[in-house]
């Protein structure tokens, strides 16, 4: 793969543009406002990251992560960015200036097709068909649809929002670059792999998109014909997985300080574990002049960030060739620098043990299966028989905008999953409450 190919800021849906388009800003910048301004990323802000959404104390949502992690990928692209000019000089008139653009734009996007609950809104679309209601159906689909089903995935939700052309919008969806939409796909295969790799980055509904933004980028592909389909990474997703993995581990333990489920000697001895000796004694001397406890948490969860920025970048730029050969291994923070790769190491265990399994997030877990359950299971049921009369009443509560009279069963289902992705946590909780009858409009 090549540099000048692979960013490209041809818009998916107004190819035939590409030529004739000028503008004050660049492509990249425009994805970024796109996305911003759209109503996808506003219903980030109601939907859980890992804690449940805000009560008394104020913990990350689905909106201050992205954002987070946007300005986190932007870091990284523009220190990527200047190491690569300086590498490669010729590159220095070419798109390659905007990697931080791009990445940014793409970090944004990152977690749109997230359904409502956080991970386990996922979960619990994946084993309503493997194990709930939805296994009787398995026959009357293709094995392919049924593996989209089955291992049903956020980042593979993201790219068909952004790119599927829903009833009554334009062509492209949002209209994206082609780098912008080639960068957050995580995992680069269909379905048919996610049972080895447990992830894959588009539906069969949206195959033909992603080979066609490959193709045109020149992202390799590994697959021979005639196998499931695979390609290797745009080398941008590193940095966008960088710096979501950046944000949510070190985000995740301030929360955990503000919600006391780590004592503030505990979170200190994690962040501390990152830093050198000479960075450690400077860290300290700050802490004293500074008594806010929870500014101190702060400053060293700060420090960090900019420390694990740096590492990644440098990881990336020596392993440019590998990366851009598609044999580079691994997230980026995987190769970290030994000092940083045990701390980080230290900080999953704690968060494992003592944060994914708190009480508070394992409820949500809980009441997140229930939901989203019950509402596919009925939303479901009506598409596939809308001729009665419980059927119309669940189908006029759909947007017009999903295809819930596709001509396929698997174009039905996706149009449910569209539908119930797309909402946030709190408007699932109410629709399931009025269905249930344990909630009624005001008269």
């Amino acid at each position: 793969m090549n540099w000048q190919q692979l960013i490209s800021n041809k818009r998916f849906g107004l190819e035939f543009l590409h030529e004739t388009r000028k503008d004050d800003r660049t492509e990249f910048q425009r994805d970024y406002d796109r996305l911003i301004f759209s109503a996808p990323f506003r219903r980030l802000q109601n939907k859980t990251q890992v804690f449940p959404l805000p009560g008394s104390i104020f913990v990350h949502n689905r909106l201050t992560h992205s954002l987070e992690v946007s300005c986190v990928g932007r870091s990284l692209g523009n220190e990527t960015a200047a190491l690569l000019l300086q590498k490669h000089p010729e590159l220095q008139n070419t798109h390659v200036t905007e990697i931080g653009s791009i990445v940014s734009a793409a970090c944004l996007a990152h977690d749109l097709g997230n359904p409502p609950f956080g991970h386990s809104g996922e979960k619990a679309i994946g084993t309503y068909f493997s194990e709930g209601e939805g296994l009787k159906l398995k026959d009357m689909l293709e094995a392919d649809e049924w593996e989209d089903l089955t291992h049903f995935e956020g980042n593979a939700n993201a790219f068909r929002l952004l790119t599927h052309q829903f009833r009554g919008r334009r062509p492209g969806g949002f209209v994206l670059t082609y780098s912008t939409l080639a960068s957050i796909v995580k995992y680069p295969y269909s379905s048919e792999l996610a049972g080895k790799k447990q992830k894959f980055g588009f539906f069969k509904s949206e195959k033909e998109a992603y080979c066609r933004i490959a193709d045109e980028l020149g992202i390799t592909r590994i697959s021979r014909e005639g196998e499931a389909l695979r390609y290797a990474r745009h080398p941008l997703v590193y940095l966008v997985e960088a710096a979501d993995d950046i944000c949510y581990q070190m985000m995740d333990i301030e929360d955990a300080h503000k919600l006391k489920i780590l004592t503030t000697d505990e979170t200190k001895e994690l962040y501390c574990h990152f830093l050198s000796p000479e960075r450690l004694k400077r860290a300290q001397e700050i802490c004293r002049l500074v008594s806010d406890t929870n500014e101190q948490i702060a400053y060293l969860r700060s420090s960090v960030i900019g420390i694990l920025i740096k590492e990644c970048t440098q990881v990336f730029i020596d392993n440019e060739e590998a990366i851009l050969a598609g044999r580079f291994e691994g997230p980026l923070i995987r190769h970290l620098p030994e000092r940083s790769k045990q701390a980080y190491e230290n900080c999953s265990r704690t968060a494992f043990a003592k944060i994914y399994c708190s009480k508070d997030v394992l409820d949500i877990e809980l009441a997140g299966y229930q939901v989203i359950t019950t509402l596919i299971n009925l939303l479901t049921e009506a598409v596939r028989f809308p001729e009665k009369a419980y059927s119309q009443l669940l189908i006029n509560r759909i947007s017009s905008q999903y295809e819930v009279q596709a001509p396929s069963l698997y174009g039905k289902i996706l149009a449910v999953l569209d539908y119930i992705s797309g909402m946030t946590d709190v408007y699932a909780l109410d629709l399931y409450r009025k269905i249930n009858g344990n909630s009624l409009p005001a008269v």
